[in-house]
């Protein structure tokens, strides 16, 4: 059988991914005080383990003002550096490209957890930095029921910017091989490209090109501190349903794409609710087309994510053309080993050897010794 593109190398600049499946950076909100714990490294591992070749660290905030909930984590110091190196580590040494996202919330700061409820957060004694933990947007103004930001200034927003490639050099340091600047979801570098977040009159508000600049210019700082052998990702929403879509973001791919970014993850959604689309209802593959418009129209290879659960499926979306990467999240918390389980259903030779080796061996041995074994991913039971 041909080999699946979904199991063909990758190759990004200086770096080769063993197979196209990467797993999408995954908010955990379980970090202490911006250090990621036990449970970033069981989360991550379990799934370099699965035989996935790209492995996305959560959203790592850039600045201290820039985190969403008690439980984000962190590179705006050098001190977070180890914590994170011991996570790109494990990452490699199980087989995955290690990668990390960096981002900064913006206005969707200072809230509880989604399994809390999701609502901005009280002040409590707990928070001993609350009036430093500042929300912080393009502009003044909030949807309704939510608490205002304050208008960052032109000063304040080169200090961002400036943070932004510190934390890329951070990142650097603790050993990730990728990663990806977070422009998605209705966080700060959104809240800059939309028309509906940001109503500055100045340098960076008001005309398209202004409403860019943010975004360009944490892409040019990321870039001089991230090394020029390591791919850069811009994760975007392509469409937001509140006046940020396709074209304006296929303008911003093709800018960008000379700037020094190699894929943009394509999602959307986060500046009014939850992922948005103008192609039809949410199902399998809702968010594809904006992967393949991107791909196609400014000439960048694209990350296509949303709801891609089945292997066929994946495999299609790659045969046609229509994103270079497939990206998996909530599927993969489901199956963590769905690498391994998607090459066994395309028919690819040896598929436990994605695994290290203490997997490998044993469901090697265990495949060859039970006749018409059907792993319990593959069916449904037994029949009596």
């Amino acid at each position: 059988m041909t080999q699946p593109l979904l199991f063909a190398a990758y190759e990004l600049r200086g770096v080769t991914l063993k197979n196209r499946v990467a797993i999408a950076p995954m908010h955990q909100y379980s970090g202490i005080n911006g250090f990621p714990t036990d449970w970033h490294l069981m989360s991550v591992g379990r799934y370099a383990a699965g035989g996935a070749g790209l492995v996305f660290v959560e959203s790592t905030k850039v600045e201290r003002r820039g985190c969403g909930t008690v439980g984000d984590l962190g590179l705006w110091r050098d001190e977070f550096i180890p914590h994170f190196s011991r996570l790109a580590d494990f990452i490699r040494q199980h087989g995955a490209v290690p990668a990390v996202q960096l981002g900064h919330s913006g206005r969707k700061a200072r809230r509880y957890r989604p399994w809390e409820g999701g609502k901005p957060l009280d002040p409590s004694p707990e928070i001993n930095d609350w009036d430093a933990w500042e929300l912080v947007s393009s502009s003044g103004e909030s949807d309704k029921g939510e608490p205002p930001p304050r208008a960052l200034s032109i000063e304040e927003i080169q200090n961002v910017v400036e943070r932004w490639g510190a934390a890329a050099g951070r990142a650097d340091r603790a050993g990730f091989d990728v990663l990806e600047i977070h422009g998605a979801h209705g966080y700060l570098i959104h809240q800059f490209l939309s028309p509906h977040a940001n109503r500055r009159n100045d340098a960076y508000g008001g005309s398209e090109a202004n409403r860019f600049r943010f975004a360009i210019e944490v892409v040019e700082s990321v870039r001089t501190s991230w090394p020029d052998s390591k791919p850069l990702f811009l994760r975007l929403s392509v469409q937001d349903d509140a006046g940020w879509g396709p074209e304006e973001n296929v303008r911003l791919a093709r800018i960008v794409r000379d700037k020094g970014v190699d894929v943009i993850d394509c999602s959307s959604g986060g500046m009014r609710g939850p992922p948005v689309v103008s192609t039809g209802q949410v199902g399998y593959g809702y968010q594809v087309p904006y992967a393949e418009k991107l791909k196609k129209e400014a000439e960048i290879a694209t990350m296509a994510v949303g709801l891609i659960v089945h292997a066929d499926q994946a495999e299609r979306i790659l045969q046609d053309g229509k994103a270079d990467l497939i990206a998996v999240a909530r599927e993969a918390m489901h199956n963590p080993n769905w690498p391994m389980d998607a090459a066994m259903k395309l028919g690819v030779n040896s598929p436990f050897a994605l695994m290290p080796s203490p997997y490998e061996y044993w469901l090697e041995k265990r495949h060859g010794q039970v006749n018409e074994l059907v792993p319990s991913t593959q069916a449904c039971g037994i029949a009596e």
